[in-house]
């Protein structure tokens, strides 16, 4: 699994919109779209506050492990 399905699939299992996932990291919610569509990437700034949100590692998010 990717960072796209992987992110997407945490969004939804937290019950979160794009818009409050975006409010949560300090980003907006067409960026949290396009990070899902696979169309942009996060900086490596978002990509901490996510880890952080979903309380997962990097590696996991980026679909280089399935350990949470």
């Amino acid at each position: 699994m990717n960072f796209s399905n992987r992110l997407k699939e945490l969004r939804l299992a937290s019950g979160l919109s794009q818009k409050e996932l975006g409010n949560l990291i300090g980003s907006t919610y067409s960026a949290i779209c396009y990070w899902e569509n696979g169309i942009n990437e996060p900086k490596i700034s978002y990509l901490i506050a996510l880890c952080r949100v979903f309380n997962v590692s990097a590696d996991y998010l980026l679909g280089l492990s399935d350990v949470i």
